[in-house]
């Protein structure tokens, strides 16, 4: 354990040496003890994502032989791309139409958006729920927040449709803070197999930096 966070660390001041300057806005600081928490949060997650992956039996690889698993591809941890947001509500949401890969409507209530500050900018990425048109996992999930996005790595690094954050359900206190950590970002199961549709990020969801955090494209 020791050497792994070591050698994480290593990277996070490399990558501190050559790019943090960069990071105007709000700038983020974390000390060692954090820095280590947090690498070892998201390599915790990948190693459960990739159990999943391999074990369960929901896993798209055991649902559609045709393609073999051979592991999920990430960008080395970096905790400059973990952020902190409250949950800014809209007064008035709306519903809105998000359609999925196989070009179906899908409809969502565009609920609030985060705040993500990065290289001297504020970006706003919007938050959605699912609404009772699509009954069976509005009662599951009538308070959880979904999050996707797209940007300046998609179609090239990362897969082309966009990529998914989890964020979790909301919370009833309205100042509490919301962990957007895109270490973790994740490609829906439509990246692994043509079984699956996937909701598509709209335009505005666009992020226009970099995120070089979270999954990496898994066919090349």
């Amino acid at each position: 354990m020791k050497s792994r966070q070591l050698f994480f660390l290593s990277l996070f001041i490399l990558a501190c040496f050559s790019g943090c300057t960069k990071h105007k806005s709000a700038p983020q600081i974390f000390s060692q003890t954090d820095s280590l928490r947090i690498i070892d949060e998201v390599l915790a997650h990948r190693a459960e994502a990739d159990s999943a992956f391999r074990f369960d039996p929901s896993s798209p690889f055991k649902r559609d032989s045709l393609h073999r698993f051979e592991g999920i591809k990430w960008f080395p941890p970096d905790v400059h791309y973990y952020f902190k947001s409250k949950l800014y509500r809209y007064d008035k949401p709306e519903i809105v139409n998000i359609y999925g890969t196989k070009g179906e409507e899908r409809k969502h209530l565009k609920y609030g958006y985060f705040i993500i500050p990065f290289d001297g900018e504020d970006h706003r990425l919007n938050v959605y729920k699912f609404t009772p048109t699509d009954p069976e996992r509005y009662e599951r999930y009538k308070n959880y927040l979904s999050v996707w996005f797209t940007d300046e790595t998609t179609g090239k690094e990362t897969y082309n449709v966009g990529r998914y954050v989890e964020v979790g359900d909301e919370n009833s206190d309205t100042n509490s803070l919301y962990v957007i950590n895109f270490n973790n970002a994740y490609n829906p199961y439509c990246a692994y197999s043509a079984t699956y549709s996937c909701a598509i990020p709209p335009k505005e969801d666009h992020l226009n930096f970099a995120v070089r955090a979270g999954e990496l494209k898994y066919h090349q």
